[in-house]
């Protein structure tokens, strides 16, 4: 799609907002809470991949905006706002401007600094009792972490996968109908 057309961009933005809005709502399906907000995010990599990086961050915030006012579920809104919202946006940037063991060390940072803001966040305003993350006297923050890198790991390694796919697919049907050449 041509980078000036700004009709295209407002129509392909318009459409996955849309998109990563209603899967937010779908996180009301009990046991969904956390794959939807990833999900969300994913919907917004053809904004970042047809429309640029500016174009992807006006559709996460219309997005958040959306997901604050509408979703049910408040986990599923922390996620998205937090960080599953504009990590395609930051991965798309780090991956073009990063060596591979800074890019990494650029991705774990965000998510930790990300999930550790919004635990302490909902410690202090959301009224999280910590004694729920207690299990027979041992605290599972850290293994919770833990376990929460590796889940993001597979996550940017499917949203690579799905970036590979998308490009190979779904793109030479968006440049033709823009009237624009691979």
């Amino acid at each position: 799609m041509p980078r000036n057309n700004a009709v295209g961009k407002l129509a392909i933005g318009g459409v996955m907002t849309a998109l990563a809005v209603v899967a937010l709502l779908l996180s009301l399906v009990p046991m969904t809470e956390y794959m939807m907000p990833a999900l969300a995010g994913a919907m917004l990599l053809p904004v970042v991949m047809e429309c640029g990086r500016r174009w992807a961050v006006g559709s996460y915030v219309a997005a958040a905006l959306l997901a604050l006012l509408l979703t049910p579920s408040m986990e599923a809104k922390v996620l998205f706002v937090a960080f599953f919202g504009y990590y395609p946006i930051a991965k798309a940037w780090l991956e073009g401007h990063f060596r591979p063991w800074l890019r990494w060390t650029c991705k774990f940072a965000l998510f930790n600094i990300a999930v550790c803001v919004s635990y302490w966040l909902m410690l202090q305003f959301f009224s999280l009792d910590p004694a729920v993350f207690d299990f027979f006297g041992v605290s599972l923050p850290p293994l919770l972490l833990l376990f929460g890198n590796v889940a993001f790991l597979m996550y940017d390694f499917l949203l690579t996968a799905l970036v590979t796919v998308y490009w190979q697919r779904l793109h030479p049907v968006f440049a033709r109908m823009f009237g624009r050449r691979r």
